[in-house]
């Protein structure tokens, strides 16, 4: 019996590790915002909302604190074009299976709240696909 419960909450989210999948997915989302260079208040307002909408908001985690640490990351990845180190410890940060499930949907939606996907935000949503999809 214990097997089986460690086995159907392998992929649950505890109260530990949220925080470390919270800052994960908001640094995909803020990836995929900046993959096109441009940067609009409405992709920021899109990724908060997500964020809200997810539940992330707690006493140990904000949205708007950890904000530029995580801009500061992804800006530094693509700088350095480390884009798929980061994608592989974002991924590797992520365990819980409905997180990993809403990610792409959440990706797509910043993506589009401009109303245009450039070339390289297909690429990156090609990317986030092939690993939370």
């Amino acid at each position: 019996m214990n097997q089986r419960l460690q086995d159907l909450y392998a992929h649950v989210s505890v109260h530990a590790t949220a925080d470390r999948e919270h800052e994960a997915a908001i640094e995909l989302l803020l990836l995929v915002m900046v993959a096109d260079k441009h940067i609009a208040s409405d992709e920021i307002d899109a990724i908060r909302e997500i964020s809200e909408d997810q539940g992330f908001e707690s006493d140990t985690f904000s949205f708007d604190q950890y904000l530029g640490q995580a801009m500061a990351k992804v800006r530094a990845a693509l700088a350095d074009r480390t884009v798929a180190a980061l994608l592989d410890d974002i991924d590797g940060r992520i365990v819980s299976t409905v997180l990993r499930q809403s990610l792409f949907s959440a990706a797509r939606d910043v993506a589009g709240v401009d109303h245009a996907i450039d070339p390289d935000e297909h690429e990156l949503l090609a990317q986030v696909a092939a690993r939370f999809d």
